[in-house]
Formats: C-alpha cells, sequence, structure tokens
C-alpha cells in the first residue's frame, strides 16, 4: 500500500511544471490520468536522447495513464467532465483563461463534485498585468531576477536545470498533499493557484532582502558564495578545484590552523567576521590561493578532512553519472528499461529494489480506449 493509493488525479498537463507535480502524486500511489492532445504533449517532443524518448518525458511521466482527447469536441468533452465527476484532483497548466473557456473552469467543477481539489498551473498567476504573457522556464528566471545573481562576474547566466519549472511543481505538490489533509478534516476540496513566477520569486527572497534593506542585491560571483566567506572554488597546484565552505568561526579557527596553517589569520582584523572576509575576499582569496597553489589536490584534501573543513568536488555531469552516492531505479518506457535517479524522500525500512515501487512510462494514447470505456 502507497500513501495515495485509491485516489484519482486527472491531469491535463504539458511540459514540466504540472507533469513534475503529477509524477510525484503517481510514485506516492495515486492513479494519475494524463491528458494528451492528439499529437502528445509537447514535452515528448524535446529531445530523443533516451533511447528515441524525450529525457524530460521519460523523468516526469511515469505511472500514468495517457489518453488522447479533443477537449473541443463535444463527446471527449463530455468524457473528461465524466471524469472529473469523480476524481480527486484535477491539475491543468493551459494558457490562463483557456480552460475555463473550453469548460472546465476550476470553480464550476468544485460545484459539480464538492471534494475536488482543483490546481491551476500559470507562469505569471491568473490574475495581475502579466496574466497573459507566455512563460517558460528561461523567461521567468530572468523575469524574477535569477539570471542577475547567477553566473560569472562579467556575465549573467541561465540555471542549468529548469528551476521555474520545478519549484512550482513542487510547491503545487505540497500544496495538494496539504489540501488532502484539508479535506480529510472538512470533506470538501478546495482551489489551488500556483505560478513560476510567484514560486521562484519565493527562492529570490534572500536577493530581494539584500536589495531592500541593505540597498544592493549581491553580485555575481561565479563559482564564489555571494554572502560567505570563504565558500567556493579553489585551483590547486595541479590544476584541479576543489570547493571548501566555511560556515562558523570554528571552521574558520579550524581552517586556518590546520589547512592553511596560518592561525594568525584567525584573529586577523581583515577576516576575523564573516563580514570582514566578505569585504576583503581578495585578500583573503590570495592567501587561500598561495597555499593551494603549492599543493596538489589530494594533498589539500587530507588537509581539509584533517581540519574538518567541508569540501566538495567540482564535478561533471559524468562524474555525477559514476558518483558512489547516487541512488537509481529501473523504470519501464515505450523503449525499453531505463535507469532514472531514485526520489529523494527514502523511508526508512524502505526495501532497496526501488524499481518496483513506479509505474512504467505510457505510450501516447495508450490507455484511451479503456478509459473512454470506463467513464463513457
Amino acid at each position: 500500500m502507497k500513501p495515495l493509493n485509491g485516489l484519482l488525479v486527472v491531469a491535463l498537463e504539458q511540459a514540466v511544471a504540472a507533469p513534475y507535480c503529477s509524477s510525484r502524486l503517481a510514485d506516492a500511489g495515486a492513479r494519475v490520468i494524463k491528458i494528451e492532445r492528439v499529437e502528445g504533449d509537447f514535452a515528448r517532443h524535446y529531445d530523443h536522447v533516451v533511447q528515441g524518448e524525450s529525457a524530460y518525458f521519460v523523468w516526469l511521466n511515469r505511472g500514468k495513464e495517457s489518453v488522447c482527447l479533443n477537449i473541443k469536441e463535444e463527446g471527449d468533452r463530455r468524457l473528461l467532465l465524466s471524469m472529473l465527476d469523480k476524481a480527486d484532483v484535477f491539475i491543468q497548466n493551459l494558457a490562463p483563461g483557456a480552460c475555463a473557456r473550453a469548460g472546465f473552469d476550476s470553480q464550476q467543477l468544485r460545484k459539480r463534485n464538492k471534494k475536488l481539489i482543483t490546481v491551476d498551473i500559470s507562469g505569471y498567476g491568473e490574475s495581475g498585468p502579466y496574466r497573459d504573457m507566455k512563460a517558460y522556464d528561461l523567461l521567468v528566471q530572468c523575469e524574477t531576477g535569477l539570471t542577475a545573481i547567477t553566473g560569472a562576474r562579467d556575465e549573467p547566466g541561465r540555471v542549468g536545470v529548469s528551476v521555474c519549472d520545478i519549484a512550482c511543481g513542487m510547491y503545487s505538490h505540497t500544496a495538494i498533499l496539504e489540501a488532502l489533509i484539508e479535506r480529510s478534516i472538512s470533506g470538501v476540496g478546495k482551489g489551488i493557484q500556483v505560478s513560476l513566477f510567484d514560486a521562484l520569486a519565493d527562492w529570490m527572497t534572500v536577493p530581494l532582502l539584500y536589495q531592500e534593506y541593505g540597498g544592493e542585491a549581491p553580485k555575481r560571483a561565479g563559482l564564489n558564495h555571494p554572502s560567505i566567506a570563504p565558500y567556493g572554488a579553489y585551483t590547486c597546484g595541479d590544476g584541479h578545484q576543489v570547493v571548501i565552505s566555511i560556515q562558523n568561526h570554528r571552521e574558520w579557527r579550524s581552517f586556518c590552523e590546520v589547512v592553511l596553517q596560518m592561525p594568525e589569520m584567525v584573529e586577523h582584523h581583515l577576516f576575523r567576521e564573516n563580514v570582514d572576509r566578505c569585504e576583503n575576499r581578495p585578500a583573503l582569496d590570495k592567501r587561500i590561493n598561495e597555499v593551494f597553489g603549492h599543493r596538489k589536490r589530494t594533498e589539500v584534501i587530507e588537509f581539509l578532512k584533517a581540519g574538518k573543513v567541508a569540501f566538495g568536488s567540482l564535478n561533471s555531469v559524468a562524474d555525477l553519472s559514476r558518483h558512489p552516492q547516487l541512488r537509481r531505479m529501473e523504470v519501464e518506457t515505450p523503449a525499453g528499461p531505463v535507469q532514472l535517479v531514485c526520489p529523494p524522500a527514502l523511508a526508512v525500512g524502505e526495501a532497496a529494489d526501488e524499481a518496483t515501487r513506479f509505474g512504467r512510462v505510457p505510450t501516447l494514447g495508450e490507455h484511451s480506449d479503456a478509459i473512454r470505456n470506463e467513464f463513457r
């Protein structure tokens, strides 16, 4: 038994944000029916790198049933309404207003089905001056100022994964679980609205507070933390880099005494507090580089271990693929079994074989006939 066994989720979804949310509900045991156009979720065609399947689609659509509907056609519209009359959760991420124009207004659906939880996912929300603007991940990264604080000092950069979509999907998932708990008490569903912009704006709270209360947002710092020092990547004498992090005075003392072997730096007026170290980062980096530049990376790591200083490797994606800590699971796809990353939350005592916990990725319209027969 999984925690959401018995729940019916209907998802009129595409791309990343909504499928991320519904896939996590499917992982937890919910029955998720994915509504697709005849041509399919366009994320099916983002790429063909996973044995001919899209990496995005394989990642976000395991454990779902796929049915092709044309919701502008009366028969399919009635079929979807029949499904929603029995559903527990309805998720949609069409353009704002499009679902309502097609006859699936969230408020009206909840009047028909009192237990229904509706989730409207959008780029900028259901109201406001940006309501009707198209919103994709990079656009929202730029609109929220994320790219302004990301990248090297002289050039902004995109975060390399779809953080806006993922954040929105995560917040939607959390809100649904809260609504299910609330419904277990009240017996009544509720409406939820989540936008990519709001999700990333929340993640941007610390830079925003720096701007509004400190007068200036954090500067782009490349592979350094903008407000903690030393916290970033440093090059060793053999050309390899190591990433270190000092979070408190105890770690700072150990770093100076054991790693740098410069105990006089602990209480030096330029470096005593984190604020001092950030203000005098060039002088600090010069001293660290002088020490690290005369040691191989393996030697630096031994000193870091001896000083109990946090460090990490500047890995490539290929390095992640070989990482000894990476947990994987096998999921069936239309092209055969694929190795995916295991979900982060692992229940204590859970069996080691993760593969049996998750359903397969559906082909386009794979369940259309069965679903039409069930809900007609």
